[in-house]
């Protein structure tokens, strides 16, 4: 059973095209990466999935219920996390506040932060107090991940996670991310263009042009020419 199934999606901005005929499974305990070039569907795939823009044509099967016409909220809540592109922190509360904006759809007995973020992130524990418009660039990605991870998802969804952070924090996301899927269990779908970064971490990948998926396989196809075709600018 695949944890996410995009199935045949397309997606319109009015009477453009943006998705066409998209179709991605994410395998339960799995990394898939979606790659490719700016402009080319990779954040407009994401949209879909987590309900922020309506599909025209095609399903999206998350834990085996098709989430049809379902809010952003109700999919959240069904256990779908979302780090967007630029991280979209909330610059003037504290990073214990961003964290504490995950509680949202939570049961109030889960509504505290897990001592998991601090061990992925032991930054985030020594700036609770700080807001978060102070934070760099790489720690208000780790927030943001962390703000994800508040709300217990079973699929974490993220949006180039890598852009314009310095090289140390790329590798700490890393380990972040495969300690997620090792010994946690976790479903994770990246959308990327640090190619380097997809061949260290993912286990599946897709290669977007044009807003169509042109390619699909292991992480070892990052290597074939027909691949990097489509990745070069």
């Amino acid at each position: 059973m695949t944890a996410l199934t995009i199935r045949a999606v397309d997606l319109h901005y009015g009477a453009a095209q943006a998705l066409r005929n998209v179709t991605i499974e994410c395998r339960p305990g799995r990394i898939t990466a979606v790659l490719g070039r700016n402009g080319v569907g990779k954040s407009s795939t994401l949209r879909a999935i987590t309900g922020i823009n309506s599909v025209s044509a095609g399903d999206i099967v998350f834990d085996a219920e098709a989430l049809k016409k379902s809010p952003p909220y109700k999919r959240a809540r069904m256990g779908l996390g979302y780090v967007p592109q630029g991280r979209e922190i909330f610059p003037l509360l504290t990073v214990k506040e961003n964290l504490e904006t995950g509680y949202a759809g939570l049961k109030r007995a889960d509504r505290h932060i897990p001592e998991t973020i601090f061990t992925l992130f032991p930054v985030l524990k020594s700036m609770l107090g700080r807001r978060g418009g102070d934070l760099s660039g790489g720690q208000q990605q780790q927030l943001a991940i962390g703000r994800a991870l508040v709300t217990r998802p079973k699929v974490l969804v993220l949006d180039e996670p890598t852009e314009g952070i310095q090289p140390s924090i790329i590798k700490d996301i890393g380990r972040a991310l495969q300690f997620l899927r090792d010994d946690m269990g976790m479903t994770i779908l990246l959308v990327e263009q640090y190619l380097d970064f997809c061949r260290e971490i993912a286990d599946d990948i897709y290669v977007m042009d044009r807003g169509e998926i042109q390619h699909s396989g292991p992480a070892s196809d990052l290597d074939l020419p027909e691949v990097r075709r489509h990745l070069m600018v």
